[in-house]
């Protein structure tokens, strides 16, 4: 009984220190074996691990790509115009011994501290040589490419790889925003002086060259007209002395004729003349000529 008393301990103390010897390594970590602070072991593979209870111990590693955002960074570019940015970077361990000298126990927090100091140098280094028209652009890839670039030239002592790193936010600061809105607007407020100057200019270029237009052709058709209005006058005043020729006589008594209509046509002014002028002379004649008409000559 006392030997069994002393026999299920020792049964119990090893089958505790076989199992603490056993490990489980998952498809998404990677595991370090350490001893005594220093590296043993490396297992990328999952599956089960052996280590020495008490000895040795097992760190855990993620496996998987990372995320890290970035806090917001104020940057000066060329044109000394400040803006706002932050960065969301996209990482992975590649090399499980380096981060670990590297970062020691503080492992992935510490990681991602570094790595946002590297980054954010990486933005002041690559946005504070362009102007800020290629930062506020659409199409910044290139300068999140260099970023990429120059992040992971400097996290390569780290153990680890940058595999992206995007721009998310570029903007003015809040004390900037009405300043830069206000010469945005002036600057618009002058291009739109400029094309209503522009509009009125050209207005009055073709409001000048319908008031010629108008000028000339008023002035041709007055002098068509005249030219028109001579020619017929000319040949009133030939067919006149040509009927004149014919008969003076008859051309006198129409002539007359017409006179006494317009002069005794009711509402007129009234006049007051001798009744033997020379006015009634076809009136006053008992039986007043009446020439005939000449008969034409050949």
């Amino acid at each position: 009984m006392a030997k069994a008393a002393f026999i299920l301990p020792g049964v119990f103390l090893l089958g505790a220190l076989a199992l603490s010897s056993v490990f489980v390594v998952d498809e998404r970590e990677k595991v370090l074996v350490l001893q005594f602070g220093q590296v043993r072991q490396e297992i990328n593979t999952p599956g089960l691990g052996f280590k020495i209870p008490l000895i040795q111990e097992v760190v855990r590693y993620e496996d998987r790509i990372l995320g890290l955002p970035t806090q917001p960074l104020e940057v000066t570019p060329l044109d000394d115009r400040r803006l706002v940015v932050d960065a969301f970077a996209r990482w992975r361990i590649v090399n499980l011994v380096d981060f670990r000298e590297a970062v020691g126990p503080g492992g992935t927090d510490a990681a991602q501290s570094r790595l946002d100091r590297i980054i954010n140098a990486a933005i002041r280094e690559v946005l504070g040589s362009v102007p800020s028209g290629a930062v506020l652009s659409e199409d910044r890839t290139g300068l999140m490419n260099k970023i990429r670039d120059i992040a992971r030239r400097e996290a390569a002592s780290l153990g680890v790889d940058v595999i992206d790193v995007r721009l998310t936010r570029t903007d003015l600061p809040d004390q900037n925003l009405a300043a830069t809105f206000a010469r945005m607007r002036a600057e618009r407020e002058r291009e739109a002086a400029d094309e209503i100057a522009r509009g009125n200019e050209a207005a009055s270029r073709v409001r000048a060259t319908a008031d010629r237009t108008v000028v000339e052709v008023t002035s041709e058709a007055r002098k068509q007209a005249e030219v028109i209005r001579g020619e017929a006058d000319a040949q009133r005043n030939a067919i006149y002395a040509e009927a004149f020729g014919r008969d003076p006589e008859f051309f006198a008594f129409t002539r007359s004729l017409t006179a006494y209509d317009r002069a005794l046509t009711a509402g007129n002014s009234s006049i007051v003349m001798s009744p033997d002028s020379t006015f009634f002379t076809y009136l006053r004649s008992e039986q007043p000529p009446v020439p005939a008409l000449a008969a034409p000559q050949d």
